[in-house]
């Protein structure tokens, strides 16, 4: 059960923030802070009280707060960004989270040995980070290389989870890993069809989820709630089919910038 999450609202500079989905146009930046606000009221819908951050125009993509962080039960771990713009967002999470957690732990940097061959930086988003009860899937992407896959795998083993990673560089149209899969509980995993017959994935129920609406794959299990982006009602209704209470919520704007549901809190 989670019982907080962290969020922060675009900034009024949302619009230059990273985006591969040019076809889809700019931002609207008073109807993105008005679907902020509704996803924040969803969150407490689904009983949770919320560390409301403030807007940082230094980082145009810092409302995506996913990204920079891991948070456990049993541990909260700081990521390292792969675009190098957004690595400065990490520090305003450590002090909000510093409240709630007594040991912060940190991922990515310098790895590797200091032989003659270069040293690799390692990378971690946390939208490549998908949570399935005691197990971890780890997406190696253009966001997250390997060596930051591999230093989150041995840490959150230190906590005595499970992890496998799952290489999505044969697929650069899928951001993160997060963008085509989504955990729900009860053993069932919500995938799209170029994730879906990966040997990864293969001892969980799947729930598949159509071409034309996969970008509500990225939706998020949020206590008795699944939160979903509104538009996409064969998906939605195979979840209620399913048992699940579900609340729709627009994300038109947060689309254009590549952002899903699940990039938009902390949620623990």
């Amino acid at each position: 059960m989670f019982t907080r999450a962290i969020v922060r609202p675009p900034s009024e500079n949302f619009a230059d923030g990273l985006t591969t989905s040019v076809n889809l146009g700019r931002p609207d930046f008073a109807m993105a802070l008005t679907q902020h606000e509704a996803y924040c009221r969803a969150l407490e819908t689904c009983d949770l009280r919320l560390v409301r951050l403030e807007a940082d125009e230094e980082y145009p993509d810092a409302t995506f707060v996913e990204d920079t962080a891991v948070l456990t039960e049993k541990a909260a771990i700081l990521t390292l960004p792969g675009e190098q713009s957004r690595r400065g967002e990490v520090g305003s999470i450590e002090k909000a989270l510093a409240e709630f957690y007594p040991d912060i732990t940190r991922v990515g940097g310098r790895s590797g040995d200091t032989s003659e061959k270069p040293v690799e930086t390692a990378t971690l988003d946390g939208g490549d980070v998908c949570e399935a009860g005691e197990h971890f899937f780890i997406g190696v992407s253009a966001r997250t290389n390997r060596s930051g896959a591999e230093q989150l795998a041995r840490v959150v083993g230190e906590f005595g989870y499970t992890s496998s990673l799952v290489d999505m560089r044969a697929s650069p149209r899928i951001l993160h890993l997060k963008s085509g899969i989504a955990y729900l509980d009860d053993n069932r995993l919500v995938l799209i069809d170029e994730l879906a017959e990966r040997q990864e994935f293969s001892e969980y129920e799947h729930v598949r989820i159509t071409a034309r609406e996969e970008y509500a794959a990225n939706c998020v299990r949020v206590n008795e709630h699944v939160l979903v982006a509104a538009g996409h009602p064969n998906f939605e209704g195979t979840l209620r089919r399913l048992g699940y209470r579900t609340i729709a919520i627009e994300m038109s704007e947060f689309q254009k910038m590549d952002g899903g549901l699940s990039c938009l809190s902390l949620r623990f």
